[in-house]
């Protein structure tokens, strides 16, 4: 070791020489203030709307899937968020089992809504009868939403 400026660092021998490492560079990042302004703010933003979704258990055996063809769907516009995760249920083609315990519940994770959205609507677009539909959810701050589906 060798002491400098009130730090050890390693001393390398190699056959007829003696060299020292010397210590990591440290830097920090910067972000020119330009760059940031050009960036829209909500690209800034990571956020996700959230729902929670409710499933009473009304005959036994009950089975239910998602389709990734599910949007939240603004209605005043024509902007679609897309289902990016569902979390406790399957994807179709495969099925999941409703516990016979009074209630089964499933998280589904979709893309942004533009800010000016009010009210949207939850719609699994497939191509048989049978998808989930709500309809005519009122848009909170927290983007965090439960609903039941019967």
């Amino acid at each position: 070791m060798l002491l400098f400026g009130g730090t050890y660092y390693p001393v390398i021998f190699t056959k007829g020489s003696t060299e020292t490492t010397p210590p990591p560079v440290k830097t920090t990042p910067k972000v020119d203030v330009d760059v940031l302004a050009a960036i829209e703010t909500e690209w800034l933003e990571d956020a996700f709307i959230y729902v929670h979704c409710h499933v009473p258990d009304h005959w036994k055996d009950m089975l239910i899937r998602i389709w990734r063809s599910t949007f939240l769907i603004d209605q005043q516009s024509p902007a679609r968020a897309a289902l990016l995760h569902a979390i406790n249920i399957t994807y179709a083609p495969l099925w999941t089992q409703v516990p016979r315990n009074g209630r089964y519940s499933f998280l589904l994770i979709f893309e942004m809504l533009p800010k000016t959205c009010s009210i949207f609507d939850l719609m699994e677009e497939i191509p048989q009868p049978g998808g989930f539909q709500i309809r005519s959810i009122v848009r909170n701050q927290t983007d965090v939403y439960h609903v039941t589906l019967d």
